[in-house]
């Protein structure tokens, strides 16, 4: 069972950058439209997605950030 989670958590950790790289091009994108000075909804909402996948991998190691809300 361990080799399964271990497996799980490496997959989520890896959702976790992909997220983090999409956010990245968001935020690129509104510095590079000027008309806009907000930050992009769709970033806050992928930030948000990868905490609860950080926190998901945490848990699932056992850390102790798998308590931290």
């Amino acid at each position: 069972m361990e080799e399964k989670l271990e497996d799980i958590k490496t997959r989520l950790e890896s959702i976790s950058e992909e997220l983090a790289d999409i956010g990245m091009d968001a935020l690129r994108e509104a510095v590079a439209d000027e008309t806009t000075s907000k930050r992009p909804e769709i970033e806050k909402r992928l930030s948000r997605a990868r905490r609860a996948v950080d926190k998901a991998a945490a848990i699932i190691h056992g850390g102790p950030e798998s308590t931290v809300i």
